[in-house]
């Protein structure tokens, strides 16, 4: 009996190896498919089953006992079906070669292990397995195993179970045990390197790792996207000079050999790389004997911070500028919070509580007046002296306030602590500096938003076109006449063949000229509508003004006499259709003003180009032709 537990310790000892070298290769099979890493897992548990078999005891003539089982139940859990199937085809070719008296009970043997396996497999699948499972997992195999013996013809005849079943089972159930916890400790430890790669590759800012040479050996995402490669495996190998002009790339390499030579971090160094604002820290990265192998670096994009940053400044520029046109109150308190100097400005600035604020007064009583006027807003309801407390013992700090008073109003309140303990307040009315923020932030979003203009021509561009005609149609009053003028340059595709693309941009600003110059009111708005395509969009206008508009413009392109050989007329000339339409109309079809327009133009290019074409509501549908 002694001999066995000894052949079997070998025997552990072999399937236990298989189990960590499949940990150690395992992290090879993360980037293939699940389908390839089950197989490869299956052929792996296969293999150390047969290896087991290698190292088999006969025990009886064609008997052989070994823990091949055991690789097959882990296949079955932690591998699923395929990796069973895999692992239990290799055992069972390998034991049929083998042959021998029990080599149907052996074969039996495998099949119901690798069976156990699959079915713990599948009472774990909606959660990962954990070491209780493998427990389980090595009892069942071990009941399987004592019920083979008992009940399989030739084990039972050879007293496979009396003699050697106890080693057997336990050393079964043992190298499950252990060999579980060696894939729970690696299925954990994937884990954990899945979610930092993770966390590496979709970090929102640019993370990358460089040698000494400062050569890149990994990149995440962001940093591919930034300098417009595909994959990070392009990157890897390339260094600042491969991506860069060579004076920055020069001086970013200057800054990390500083740090690899030094082993000082650089944190928080400013790059402007592809437009953006960068801040940028790198920090040596060293081996078990503290040499410098390379570094790390993180960069964060500040573009959008440096923008606010640089507004912020021009606001404060601003409100400082607006607050040196004021007259400021000016008070200087001690350091037990007496007034010792205020001018009369300081206690203007405070109407309500402005006969307290006076030499000698003291901080606590002028607070007190403060709430018992109610002048101040912002005050809060229940322990008012508690809140005088705390408010007289800031007084003597650094510190610049805002408060609005009851009437709206709002005061500026900074105070500066001098060496001696004494704190000097100044006073501003900002009320009107506090409007004027307002009123710039509103006027502002609403240009962004509304006035958008046309990059080319400077003119409304469509999309704030469309905002303007439906928001004046929907509200427009039911008598309101309004106007619309539909242009479209002549021949403007063989202008741009014969001249060129630029040629074609200047004659589009042309155009757009002398469209606005047509027209003379605030309301009336000029929009490019499309390549060469223009409207004029005419409220509280009739079809005569619209004409005098259009015949203004025709005009005024004709007198600029822009030369077009691909033309009939041998230079640039424009098809107008107009319409017209009530609000009342219009509020009923909104787009109707628009068709029309495009009717009439298309039957002036078509009448033959050059020309202007009114579509008309006089007894019924008409096109007149007015050029």
């Amino acid at each position: 009996m002694n001999g066995i537990w000894t052949q079997f310790g070998g025997n552990l000892s072999f399937v236990s190896l298989a189990m960590s070298l499949w940990a150690l290769f395992s992290i090879q099979f993360q980037r293939r498919s699940i389908t390839q890493e089950r197989i490869a897992f299956g052929i792996i548990a296969g293999g150390a089953s047969v290896g087991s078999m290698l190292l088999a005891i006969e025990f009886h003539p064609g008997i052989y006992i070994d823990l091949r089982f055991s690789p097959l139940a882990l296949a079955g859990m932690f591998g699923g079906p395929i990796a069973a199937a895999f692992a239990a085809s290799l055992a069972i070719a390998f034991r049929f070669a083998v042959g021998g008296t029990a080599m149907v009970d052996g074969i039996v043997t495998i099949a119901i292990t690798a069976g156990i396996g699959v079915a713990g497999h599948l009472l774990t699948r909606k959660r990962s397995p954990g070491f209780t499972d493998v427990v389980v997992l090595s009892l069942a195999l071990g009941g399987a195993l004592v019920a083979s013996m008992a009940l399989l013809p030739t084990l039972v005849t050879a007293h496979v179970l009396a003699g050697a079943g106890f080693p057997l089972t336990a050393l079964n159930c043992l190298a499950t045990v252990l060999g579980g916890f060696v894939l729970l400790k690696t299925q954990q430890w994937e884990l954990e390197r899945s979610i930092l790669v993770t966390a590496f590759s979709q970090s929102p800012d640019y993370l990358y790792v460089k040698d000494r040479n400062s050569r890149f050996i990994t990149v995440n995402e962001n940093m591919t996207r930034l300098f417009r490669f595909r994959t990070t495996a392009e990157m890897i190998g390339l260094s600042d000079f491969n991506l860069m002009s060579r004076p920055l790339a020069e001086e970013l390499y200057f800054l990390e050999q500083q740090v690899i030579d030094t082993g000082v971090p650089l944190i928080d160094s400013t790059e402007h790389i592809e437009g953006r604002f960068l801040l940028a820290s790198k920090v040596p990265l060293r081996d078990k004997q503290g040499r410098v192998i390379g570094l790390a670096g993180v960069t964060r994009d500040v573009t959008e911070r440096t923008a606010l940053e640089r507004e912020l400044r021009e606001s404060k520029n601003l409100l400082s500028h607006a607050m040196a046109s004021m007259s400021d109150g000016i008070a200087m308190y001690d350091s037990k919070g007496f007034i010792l100097f205020c001018n009369d400005q300081y206690r203007d600035a405070f109407p309500l509580s402005g006969e307290a604020r006076v030499v000698g007064a003291h901080i606590s009583d002028i607070l007190r007046r403060v709430v018992e006027t109610g002048e101040r807003q912002g005050i809060p309801e229940g322990n008012v002296e508690e809140w005088i407390k705390a408010a007289t013992a800031s007084l003597h700090s650094n510190k610049d306030e805002e408060v609005q008073l009851h009437n709206g109003d709002w005061r500026s309140i900074r105070t500066r602590l001098a060496d001696d303990g004494t704190a000097m307040a100044v006073v501003s009315d900002i009320t009107a500096t506090k409007q004027a923020e307002i009123a710039l932030r509103l006027s502002a979003e609403q240009l962004k938003n509304l006035a958008e203009t046309d990059g080319l021509t400077g003119i409304v561009n469509r999309r704030a076109f469309d905002e303007v005609f439906a928001r004046e149609t929907g509200n427009a009053r039911r008598n309101t006449p309004f106007s619309l003028l539909m242009v479209d340059i002549d021949r403007f595709k063989a202008y741009n063949d014969t001249y060129g693309h630029p040629a074609g941009d200047q004659c589009l600003r042309v155009v757009s000229k002398c469209l606005r110059q047509s027209v003379s009111r605030p309301a009336d708005i000029v929009a490019r509508y499309g390549g060469e395509e223009f409207v004029v969009f005419l409220p509280d206008t009739s079809a005569k003004g619209a004409m005098i508009v259009a015949e203004q413009f025709a005009r005024r392109l004709a007198q600029e006499n822009i030369v077009h050989s691909g033309s009939e007329f041998g230079r640039v000339t424009a098809s107008i259709g107009i319409s017209c339409a009530t609000g009342a109309m219009l509020r009923a079809s909104p787009n109707r003003l628009l068709a029309e327009a495009d009717t009439a133009l298309y039957e002036a290019k078509t009448q033959g180009r050059n020309r202007i074409l009114a579509h008309l509501r006089e007894n019924g549908h008409a096109l007149k032709d007015a050029g």
